[in-house]
């Protein structure tokens, strides 16, 4: 009983310590860049699937970022997230399949 209730005090000071790590509202969503544009749903889309490797360029060059401030919010992060899965491929078409033993 004593080890089961560390483990919950342990859970939740993990929590309300990850919770302080969030990020806080975006105070450029759904302004325009200095190229007048707000990036939506497909932007976001090919800013996650090219992410990886902009990444690593990002590492090496200072004024390159991975992620668009100037954007509309909600359909942008679904689009970014989406593009992040399909680069990783995270279709999932390996799930379904199963493993047929050799029959001898």
């Amino acid at each position: 009983m004593k080890a089961s209730s560390a483990f919950l005090v342990l859970v939740l000071a993990s929590l309300i310590i990850l919770t302080g790590c969030a990020p806080g509202a975006n105070q450029f969503k759904g302004t325009a860049s200095e190229r007048d544009v707000v990036a939506g749903f497909w932007l976001g889309l090919w800013h996650g699937f090219i992410a990886p490797i902009v990444f690593v360029v990002s590492l090496f060059k200072k004024n390159l970022g991975i992620y668009e401030a100037h954007n509309s919010g909600a359909w942008y992060n679904l689009g970014y997230l989406f593009g992040l899965a399909c680069f990783f491929g995270g279709s999932g078409n390996q799930a379904g399949r199963r493993r047929q033993s050799p029959s001898t």
